[in-house]
């Protein structure tokens, strides 16, 4: 190797500006021992990001790398312990974005695993611990590059990386779109973009955009754009954990953090998957203080084996830490259903919800109609001489009582019954009360969030 000295040694660093706001980049060369890392190459990352953590600047990285140098041993494996240090205690105080562009393996992956966002580029970027050969050889299992590790498996499957770019122009131009909705570091404002857009607008399609029949799906997503400035909507993790949305778009001219429910996708119940997506995203947001809205059609925690063995409790918790936690400005509508313990994870009044919405057909109960009916009334159904109709006056007579919003609203756990036309000047209306919002969390090291 002391006749192979390469200059850069396989990574180009540097800083320079997107959007006119400072960002440092590396990018590895895969024309350079196919990308592998090795004691210079590391010491060459550490110096941008520890730059980055001095004046308070993101750090992006192009991924495109083979994993640790064989020939240098144990200098490259602690060169990746170098990085991943500074992954972990950059992580909140500075925006770290991860583009992998090629194939990745072995360390390689672990330091954007550890990142805010990773983007992948369609039938170049491969993730993997072990690639095909190495699997194939251990576990006789027979399984491409593509299918292992591709952007559609880690968008879609696994949910590792949160965007899949058709090329790597459009891949860098999705880092720069990011970008622009986040605060340069931790201790800064997300960047006013100023809109056209009227803050006041109102929306008729929103009148007819939600069913009545508490039943019927509707996209939620569409129901966000008409919403936010201009329509945009820049959506995270698009492919995985459908049943809830979540992603960036701007009110008023200032970026927000967006969670909803999705009733298109087993009607917008939270599963293992929509928990842990959901907890992530609010996590990111309250960490580079960007507002959250949320849209709530939930009804309830998704039922089965699969979900309570796979650890339900467990990573349902995680999204109700993370709401119960962020002291960002925290914005609710309730569009439709909010039943049971999702009601309470879906930033409630109760976990610190600082405007709480609700349209006039929502209902917010602890369960739905007929569930409820089932239970408490069991005995006098069964004893009725017309099951049905006894069953029908009873459903009938539950959804009028607690299937709507009013009995929140007289309990002050609903700030306003609001039309949805309304929706964009109410929200807009309330960001700008909570723009100087202080909000605290008891002296602690720090949380035992239930990973």
């Amino acid at each position: 190797m002391d006749e192979n000295r390469v200059p850069g040694d396989g990574v180009v660093t540097g800083y320079g500006q997107i959007n006119g706001r400072l960002t440092f980049v590396f990018s590895h060369d895969f024309t350079v021992f196919g990308g592998s890392l090795s004691g210079a190459f590391a010491e060459k990352i550490c110096k941008i990001m520890d730059h980055a953590m001095k004046v308070g600047a993101p750090v992006v990285g192009l991924n495109d790398s083979g994993g640790a140098r064989i020939q240098e041993g144990v200098v490259s494996l602690g060169g990746y312990a170098d990085i991943f240090l500074r992954n972990t205690l950059a992580s909140g105080v500075v925006p770290q974005i991860s583009a992998v562009m090629g194939p990745c393996a072995g360390g390689a992956v672990y330091s954007p695993a550890i990142t805010d966002f990773i983007l992948m580029v369609k039938g170049t970027g491969n993730m993997f611990i072990t690639g095909p050969d190495v699997i194939k050889t251990v576990t006789r299992e027979e399984v491409s590059k593509e299918e292992l590790g591709g952007a559609v498996t880690h968008n879609s499957r696994s949910g590792v990386a949160h965007f899949a770019a058709e090329t790597e122009e459009e891949c860098l131009g999705l880092i720069r779109t990011l970008l622009s909705f986040m605060p340069q570091n931790n201790v800064e404002d997300p960047p006013f973009v100023p809109t056209q857009d009227d803050p006041n607008r109102a929306d008729p399609r929103l009148r007819d955009h939600v069913p009545d029949n508490p039943n019927k799906p509707y996209d939620m997503t569409a129901l966000i754009q008409m919403v936010a400035d201009d329509g945009i909507f820049l959506e995270v993790h698009q492919h995985w954990g459908r049943n809830i949305v979540v992603g960036f778009a701007r009110f008023g001219g200032k970026s927000v953090g967006v969670v909803g429910n999705q009733p298109d996708v087993l009607a917008g119940c939270l599963d293992i998957d929509a928990s842990t997506k959901g907890g992530r995203f609010v996590r990111f947001c309250d960490a580079f203080n960007i507002p959250l809205v949320t849209f709530v059609d939930v009804p309830g925690f998704l039922p089965g084996t699969a979900q309570e063995f796979g650890g339900i409790i467990r990573h349902g918790a995680k999204l109700l830490y993370a709401y119960a936690e962020a002291t960002v400005p925290k914005v609710t509508v309730i569009t439709r259903k909010a039943y049971g313990g999702a009601y309470d994870v879906m930033s409630s009044k109760h976990i610190r919800g600082d405007v709480n919405y609700a349209y006039p057909q929502s209902e917010i109960a602890v369960m739905g109609p007929d569930g409820a009916v089932n239970i408490v009334f069991r005995d006098r159904i069964v004893k009725s001489d017309d099951v049905e109709e006894t069953r029908s006056r009873l459903v009938a007579d539950y959804r009028k009582t607690f299937a709507n919003p009013y009995k929140a609203a007289e309990l002050g756990y609903i700030d306003e019954v609001i039309k949805p036309e309304e929706t964009r000047p109410r929200i807009i209306s309330a960001l700008q009360m909570l723009e100087n919002k202080k909000d605290q969390n008891p002296p602690k090291k720090h949380g035992n969030i239930p990973l």
